[in-house]
């Protein structure tokens, strides 16, 4: 009984301080799906990441956020509707709500079907920027929430070195913890600049950052088990 009322306050407290947010408020009234929408922008505007004309891919696309704030990057006006210099692709095992301009595909990307589409709307072009919002759900196990996190920063980079241009840029969410250390290395070892950076818009009480990576090194095999990766099933990519 005791357990139950401080999860229900717990709850009450995290709701109450979710409404009363300033970036939950910002994302309602400025039309994003989520604040995290933020969290892209001031990565974006502290590096210059996305260009007019540039093709960008958005991992872990849902609930659509980033995919929004890019789309109004690449609108010549800033607007959410309407002209658009730049191709946006979203893909998520998870459905998202259409977003004008953004072409959306639903599924793994490792599936042969999911990569088929994913080629047809690349039109053979490699994507200037790839952005990762993907997250395993966390089980509070330390050393398998680790595991779970490398595998699908992994997924992104492997999906990086073959569909992204060699001075492209790969942005994905880490967790400082156990295997942050070995994430940055391995940043390190394929990407020519890595900066670590924590947006405002991420919660402080949160232990999420973000790794960027500029400019791609030669390709290399990557993680230290990758065939024994490639045989996981990706945990949540919303």
């Amino acid at each position: 009984m005791k357990i139950k009322t401080k999860s229900k306050k717990v709850n009450k407290a995290w709701l109450n301080d979710h409404a009363n947010d300033t970036y939950v408020k910002l994302a309602k009234k400025e039309g994003y799906r989520a604040r995290a929408a933020y969290k892209l922008k001031e990565i974006d505007e502290q590096l210059r990441l996305i260009k007019p004309g540039d093709l960008v891919v958005d991992l872990g696309s849902a609930p659509g956020a980033w995919s929004q704030y890019v789309r109004r990057k690449l609108s010549p006006d800033g607007a959410a509707v309407g002209e658009l210099n730049g191709v946006i692709l979203a893909l998520d095992i998870l459905p998202m709500e259409p977003i004008e301009g953004v072409e959306f595909i639903q599924g793994d990307f490792r599936e042969p079907a999911v990569a088929t589409l994913l080629s047809v709307a690349m039109s053979g072009r490699l994507a200037d920027v790839v952005v990762s919002d993907m997250a395993p759900n966390l089980s509070g196990i330390e050393s398998a929430d680790a595991a779970r996190i490398a595998h699908l920063i992994e997924l992104a980079l492997e999906f990086s070195q073959t569909h992204m241009k060699p001075e492209g840029a790969l942005v994905v969410k880490v967790f400082h913890g156990s295997g942050y250390s070995q994430l940055v290395k391995l940043f390190k070892d394929h990407f020519v600049r890595v900066k670590p950076l924590k947006p405002k818009a991420s919660r402080d009480k949160s232990s999420e950052t973000f790794l960027i990576g500029l400019g791609l090194k030669e390709s290399k095999v990557v993680g230290s088990n990758s065939t024994e990766n490639n045989d996981l099933s990706p945990q949540n990519e919303a």
